[in-house]
């Protein structure tokens, strides 16, 4: 009890520090390209290969993850951080930071997706029993959610700065290097995990008996994630810096109340798949909130659009905790890395498409249809999901 109890206070610390980097990243990321001369579009495609290259490193994780200790993984992933804040710090040259940007741990998105999750959440099914998942999956993602609020509202520091002589590009430069000391930190809070065997009956594809349900769910998950790309919070934060001039400060405090919600929104999650079960809450909270996001793209007050989305952000991310326990409740234990990774993936890979399609349509002047596409795919992967899934049961449902 005494170890599960340590694991579980180092994977969320770690999670912690982690989210809260990518919350400052995230709003960060599209201002500094702009200053450094980059176009809408040119943000779209690098947020993509961020994206896209943090999916091929989760897919490597899933294959070899039940066959190599999570503990030596993790604390590689924390160096590779490391070196991502160093070299956005320090590189200004496009193509350079396109090639970081795919190969390293910077993440354009409001959600931890990276190759960190599927090893956590493996971690952490381990150290939980079934009735104890779901809460502690909340928990987890309630400590991602308020570091990454935490992380959004620390956008404003390149502006605290400027009276003490700094400009803009200097200071958001020094966020990436305080984003690589946060790496050496989470790689730190890895090492305190107990090292952990191989599992001795891990399938040699990684997935076994659990492999059609995987497959639907990665399939399912995909299409939400293909329509989440269009709105990535540096896509979202570009889109208010133009459509509505919101300022930075402005913008780090909005995304702070978001992060905020969502994770307040994470323990309602938990307590109401009680009472529902698990994919009817994914499905009857995720659906009013992609209303809110499609209303918010015709709305011309400033304050209306911040009020939508701000309700959109308590509703939107209580699918988070349930999908995590529920991927991780209908497979067998040594699926577990894969079937996280496996879902992840396709996710990460939808995902990495919107962006550019996004970045180019903001810079056509389309600026509404991104929000509007986000909202009706998401809408149509809710009812997907609730018919294909809704008779496959958690232990604890059945």
């Amino acid at each position: 009890m005494d170890e599960s109890r340590s694991t579980m206070t180092s994977v969320l610390a770690a999670r912690a520090v982690r989210d809260f980097g990518d919350g400052f990243v995230a709003v960060l990321l599209p201002a500094h390209l702009t200053l450094l001369g980059f176009s809408a579009i040119e943000v779209g495609v690098l947020a993509t290969a961020a994206l896209l290259g943090g999916s091929l490193m989760t897919l490597g994780v899933g294959v070899i993850g039940s066959r190599h200790d999570h503990r030596r993984l993790l604390i590689a992933g924390g160096g590779l951080m490391v070196a991502s804040g160093v070299a956005f710090a320090a590189v200004q040259d496009y193509w350079l930071l396109l090639l970081i940007a795919f190969a390293g741990t910077i993440n354009p998105s409001s959600g931890s997706v990276s190759l960190f999750a599927p090893l956590e959440q493996t971690v952490l099914t381990r150290a939980a029993t079934a009735e104890e998942r779901t809460r502690t999956f909340a928990r987890y993602s309630l400590v991602g959610a308020m570091a990454g609020a935490l992380g959004a509202l620390g956008a404003a520091v390149p502006d605290a700065l400027a009276p003490f002589g700094l400009d803009q590009l200097q200071a958001i430069r020094l966020m990436f290097v305080f984003y690589a000391v946060l790496g050496l930190l989470g790689a730190f809070l890895y090492g305190r995990l107990p090292p952990r065997p191989p599992v001795a009956d891990a399938p040699p594809s990684a997935l076994g008996p659990s492999k059609g349900i995987v497959v639907k769910m990665a399939m399912l998950f995909s299409i939400d994630s293909f329509g989440s790309g269009f709105v990535v919070q540096s896509l979202l934060a570009l889109w208010l810096f133009e459509r509505h001039d919101l300022s930075l400060s402005a913008a780090g405090l909005f995304f702070f109340w978001s992060r905020m919600l969502a994770a307040f929104s994470f323990p309602v999650a938990a307590w109401l798949a009680r009472l529902i079960g698990l994919i009817n809450t994914m499905v009857f909270t995720h659906i009013p909130a992609n209303l809110c996001l499609i209303a918010a793209a015709f709305v011309p007050s400033l304050s209306v659009v911040l009020a939508l989305l701000l309700i959109r952000a308590a509703l939107s991310e209580m699918d988070v905790p349930t999908r995590t326990s529920y991927v991780m409740a209908v497979v067998t234990e040594a699926e577990r890395p894969a079937a996280a990774s496996f879902t992840v993936v396709p996710r990460s890979l939808a995902a990495a498409v919107s962006p550019s399609l996004g970045g180019a349509l903001y810079a056509a002047g389309f600026q509404a249809l991104p929000l509007v596409l986000a909202g009706s795919i998401k809408t149509a992967y809710d009812l997907l999901l609730l018919f294909q899934l809704r008779h496959v049961k958690p232990p604890e449902e059945r």
